[in-house]
């Protein structure tokens, strides 16, 4: 621990603020799936969006590093919809125009599964899979 703490104030000046700031995000979305309908926490989240926005020049790479790293040091396992939703955020903040999805497809044992990435200029961000086009996009979210 004491390790990746010296690691962290080693990071350049923006990094810290930016990796507190998405473990913070990450945490409160993991909490208002838990606690909250998707609708609510969406609307919730819509708010936040239309709020925030700063003026600081991040790169998109910044914000993927920032948002692994606080879904490694967050406790259990964050699933791809909180990672998603974080960067969707914190993207949006910093001036990007981000294009949540959400699609769904039918397991090898009829199960139903969900995955959440994201996309910026139609490239994917975070939640890149190699079987992606397996799942039925439900809607897009913005």
């Amino acid at each position: 621990m004491k390790k990746q703490l010296s690691k962290l104030f080693q990071l350049p000046k923006l990094e810290p603020r930016l990796l507190w700031e998405s473990y913070l995000l990450l945490s409160l979305i993991r909490l208002g799936l838990w606690l909250l309908p998707f609708g609510k926490l969406q609307k919730l989240l819509g708010r936040m969006r239309s709020l925030s926005k700063s003026s600081l020049n991040v790169q998109i790479k910044q914000i993927i590093t920032a948002v692994n790293r606080a879904s490694r040091y967050s406790p259990g396992n964050v699933k791809c919809l909180a990672r998603a939703l974080t960067t969707e955020l914190l993207l949006n903040k910093y001036g990007y125009s981000p294009k949540l999805q959400i699609g769904v497809t039918k397991g090898e044992e009829g199960n139903l599964e969900a995955h959440a990435w994201v996309e910026e200029q139609e490239r994917i961000v975070i939640g890149y899979l190699q079987d992606l086009d397996k799942f039925t996009i439900l809607t897009s979210l913005k």
